[in-house]
């Protein structure tokens, strides 16, 4: 294919194209640090990102399986899915890949005729977006149940707190170190 060659060649311009235009859908703060910021221990986001796109970018031009660009797409939505960002947000950097080539090599694609192979790249993208959506919907729903278990957890825990509290203030010591205890009474509603 003429369009794999043309985007192994321009691969570093696509990425660095591809990889500007995700960090534009942060806060421009977050941008601009995610942007200068090249070490990867002070920088863990972008460099994950960065990383992610790159091995998704390989894993389309080989025409990789299934497992492989998910488990690429799964670095980056777990990244996204804890941050303020809707369904749509979140997912959208697979969409912005099209947007990337097309910028890039748009020249090259009037000049060599390659919009029957842009079109089945494109197809290939919009299955992986398909994918990326299930898998934030897996994030989300696991974020949820830690939230549940918590909340559970702490419920469970304050209730055994007001169990021992009550506990101590139905027993109490005479006079005579004779221990006399209260009835619980329930109260009506």
């Amino acid at each position: 294919m003429k369009l794999n060659n043309l985007l192994s060649a321009k691969k570093s311009a696509v990425l660095n194209r591809w990889y500007d235009a995700i960090l534009n859908t942060y806060p421009s703060d977050t941008s601009g640090f995610l942007k200068q910021q090249k070490n990867p221990f002070l920088n863990p986001v972008g460099c994950t990102i960065f990383q992610g796109i790159e091995n998704l970018y390989n894993e389309i031009l080989i025409g990789g399986e299934r497992e492989g660009v998910s488990q690429f797409l799964d670095n980056i939505i777990r990244i996204r899915a804890v941050q303020e960002f809707t369904p749509s947000q979140c997912i959208s950097f697979v969409i912005l890949f099209k947007k990337a080539v097309r910028e890039e090599i748009k020249e090259e694609l009037i000049e060599q005729n390659l919009y029957t192979e842009l079109l089945e790249l494109e197809l290939k993208i919009d299955d992986i977006s398909l994918l990326a959506f299930d898998i934030y919907m897996k994030c989300r729903e696991k974020l949820y149940q830690i939230k549940a278990n918590e909340l559970q957890s702490w419920t469970f825990r304050r209730l055994q707190k007001a169990d021992e509290i009550y506990k101590k203030e139905c027993v109490y010591e005479d006079i005579h170190n004779e221990i006399i205890q209260f009835e619980r009474k329930e109260v009506a509603k």
